[in-house]
């Protein structure tokens, strides 16, 4: 097999522009015939296949992108990644946001949305059968942050929960911390899992069980949940020396609850988060956290809908991006 000719090559023979040539082989209509035919006899001239055509998108029309929350530091940063590279490739979206957008059900009329070619949704609360409909139906689709385990042909881009848990549960015990209290996330959600078992990892490679009273979860993820979860930890006869929580915001609501207790932070106990969002430098003192790469996350996830609307083939359905601890004032010696 000889190697292919290059756009590059053929523009380079016929004395044309690499987007005339383009045009050629991807048998535009904007081209006059008599250059169509220098272009194509360049290429026999050649001696070597021509260069492939690009393939066509799957589908022509806007991306739906749901986010049914507030787009407020976490979800706004992973929106507007999104967004920004989607219209790199002239993509239009459309956006379904906001916390209302729960009460509604899109999913399931969307793949017969002649206007709509794909979408990425965030944190998707809809059902996983809604998911795999779209999917049974050749809709091009991406999830961002998934709430439940998805099926294997359901492409995803996530954190590393479960590394990243760990890593700063490493970073507690190196400060010499053993009884460490867990404000955890919603049960049901995937995340909430992996954190709960990498932060379980950290300890068991030490030889400590988590006993199940130093473990508190939530069923919503915010500063006022984890400030009472918090409470309930630090008024145990025993109190933890270091508190973990699920993310930034429940970290500082950890942060009030030690000093409405009194506790200085870190010299009673230390806190540390989840996300490095703008709140976890804006707090005194400054969170340790986990790093998540949410812009990434927002860029891979739209590359990932493109390279399907333009019917490219994906060895991975589910990526996984590498996150990073932050230390910082808030954690140090037991």
């Amino acid at each position: 097999m000889r190697k292919r000719a290059t756009v590059r090559e053929v523009a380079a023979a016929t004395g044309m522009s690499i987007a005339t040539v383009s045009r050629v082989i991807n048998g535009r209509g904007n081209v006059a015939e008599h250059t169509r035919d220098a272009v194509l006899r360049a290429i026999r001239e050649l001696g070597v296949p021509a260069p492939r055509p690009r393939r066509e998108s799957a589908r022509r029309g806007s991306v739906y992108v749901r986010c049914p929350y507030l787009l407020t530091d976490y979800f706004g940063l992973i929106v507007s990644s999104v967004v920004e590279a989607l219209a790199l490739h002239d993509v239009e979206v459309v956006l379904d946001a906001g916390s209302a957008m729960q009460k509604r059900r899109p999913l399931p009329g969307l793949a017969g949305r002649p206007d709509i070619s794909g979408a990425v949704l965030v944190l998707p609360p809809e059902p996983v059968e809604e998911l795999d409909g779209l999917r049974a139906a050749g809709f091009p689709l991406v999830v961002i942050d998934p709430r439940v385990p998805l099926p294997d042909d359901v492409v995803s881009v996530s954190a590393a929960h479960f590394l990243g848990a760990r890593t700063v549960m490493s970073h507690l015990v190196e400060c010499g911390h053993r009884r460490v209290g867990v404000i955890g996330g919603p049960p049901e959600w995937l995340a909430s899992g992996r954190r709960l078992a990498g932060f379980a990892s950290a300890l068991a490679d030490i030889g400590v069980l988590q006993p199940p009273r130093l473990v508190v979860e939530v069923d919503e993820p915010t500063e006022e949940k984890g400030r009472l979860a918090a409470g309930e930890l630090l008024d145990l006869s025993q109190r933890p020396t270091a508190l973990v929580a699920f993310n930034d915001k429940m970290a500082v609501g950890a942060l009030k609850a030690a000093a409405a207790r009194g506790l200085s932070v870190p010299g009673d106990v230390s806190v540390a988060g989840f996300d490095d969002i703008d709140l976890s430098r804006a707090c005194v003192p400054e969170l340790t956290t986990v790093r998540q790469p949410l812009r990434e996350m927002g860029r891979m996830g739209a590359s990932l809908l493109v390279r399907q609307l333009e019917r490219h083939d994906l060895e991975a359905s589910h990526v996984e991006l590498a996150t990073a601890l932050v230390v910082r004032g808030s954690t140090g010696p037991a």
